[in-house]
């Protein structure tokens, strides 16, 4: 099963996904975070906008590849791959 990593600023809004180590079924980028959002409700507010994209200061990589459709994340997630979730920092 594909295994989900996070930013540690991520755990701090969802404390229940750092006890344990992240895994969900392989699919679509979108059903990794529904998985996801399965476990901690409310997590893919958190990733996505209210039209189901990557909010813009999000970014998603699957191994070492960047997620490249971030509007319908339709990027595949094999058995061996780890999605890895993190924040852009922005600002001047």
């Amino acid at each position: 099963m594909p295994t989900v990593e996070m930013t540690d600023h991520l755990y701090r809004y969802f404390p229940q996904l750092a006890k344990q180590t992240i895994t969900v079924p392989a699919g679509s980028v979108a059903e990794v975070l529904q998985a996801v959002n399965d476990i901690a409700p409310g997590f893919s507010d958190y990733i996505l906008d209210d039209h189901g994209a990557v909010r813009r200061h999000v970014h998603l990589a699957i191994n070492e590849s960047m997620v490249i459709d971030r509007k319908t994340l339709s990027d595949y997630v094999l058995e061996d791959h780890t999605v890895y979730i993190f924040q852009a920092l922005t600002g001047g």
